[in-house]
């Protein structure tokens, strides 16, 4: 892979959880940074955070659509997230988000594509979780189970289940549409690594477009090396190219501590092998982290683990080659 020039990195704090179905992945980015305290790590003394406003108080009111809950709220936070990303892209910085729930990812796409509009912009997701619902097919309602749905400008209208009133369906238009581009991402630019939990609507897309999935017993039995060097080789016509980690790719045996654990997961070394081995690509701009619940764990492991890899991968960053 082609090493990546020496580059500083700003961590962006995004504490929002409006997404989840889960009460607690607000507490993740702090969960982190008492890993980091239990540690005696001076990192977060050293790597000043931007912090982008949550608005987690509209927990406490009406969720809204009952098939997209408090999407009023992700509206909000898409173009707060998506300003703070693109400032930081567009000061030559490598931007590392600490957030609340994976509803959020779709907010950093828009600030990745904000900042490069005329860009190819891949994206690695490494969730257990296809995240390509829309309010018309979403059983939950629970945005964080859409955000691959709202890059792509997908509806899929073909697996319609839920009627939606003209408020909500205004609200996804404008969802999808933060930015002023829509789609922001095209299929044949995803590529989903450890995907092991979906259901049939978004079966019927991965099938329809062909989507890159490359699953735990393939990275497992490959190998991590060539496992990255084929996605890397796979997204090669894209400019950019934007890694998000849902710690629910990681299996149970590891930790409890996020909303919707799956068997079947990575360990901790594989897991930090891989962002390390695919962030030494000089096209990857933008890494994030999400869904860490520490109300779910026992003694902070997944903050922990989360922290073990956010050091590694912040100091192969910044190395200087």
């Amino acid at each position: 892979m082609a090493a990546k020039k020496s580059k500083s990195v700003k961590l962006i704090e995004v504490k929002s959880e409006v997404g989840a179905g889960t009460r607690g992945a607000s507490l993740g980015v702090d969960a982190v940074k008492i890993a980091a305290l239990d540690f005696r790590s001076m990192f977060f003394k050293n790597h000043r955070s931007m912090v982008i406003p949550d608005d987690n108080a509209a927990l406490y009111g009406e969720v809204g659509s009952r098939y997209a809950k408090r999407i009023k709220s992700i509206l909000k936070m898409y173009e707060r997230i998506g300003a703070g990303v693109k400032e930081v892209l567009k000061d030559g910085r490598f931007p590392i988000i600490l957030s609340g729930d994976h509803s959020n990812a779709a907010g950093t796409i828009s600030g990745i594509k904000m900042a490069y509009p005329d860009s190819n912009i891949g994206v690695i997701w490494i969730d257990a979780h296809a995240d390509l619902h829309s309010p018309f097919t979403s059983p939950s309602g629970n945005l964080h189970g859409m955000p691959l749905a709202v890059s792509l400008g997908e509806d899929n209208i073909e697996n319609k289940v839920n009627d939606l009133d003209y408020e909500t369906i205004e609200l996804w238009e404008m969802l999808k549409n933060v930015g002023g581009i829509s789609p922001k991402l095209e299929y044949r630019d995803l590529l989903i690594m450890t995907l092991r939990d979906f259901e049939e609507q978004e079966a019927y897309l991965l099938k329809k477009n062909k989507v890159k999935t490359i699953s735990t017993a393939e990275i497992k039995k490959t190998g991590i090396t060539k496992i990255c060097r084929e996605a890397i080789k796979y997204l090669s016509h894209c400019e950019k190219i934007y890694i998000s980690f849902d710690v629910d790719c990681l299996d149970p045996t590891v930790s409890r501590g996020t909303g919707t654990p799956v068997k079947g997961g990575l360990n901790e070394r594989e897991a930090a092998d891989i962002i390390l081995d695919l962030v030494q690509n000089e096209r990857v701009c933008c890494l994030e982290f999400t869904e860490i619940n520490p109300t779910l764990d026992s003694e902070n492991v997944m903050a922990e683990t989360v922290f073990e890899i956010l050091q590694k991968v912040v100091r192969q960053i910044e190395i200087i080659n």
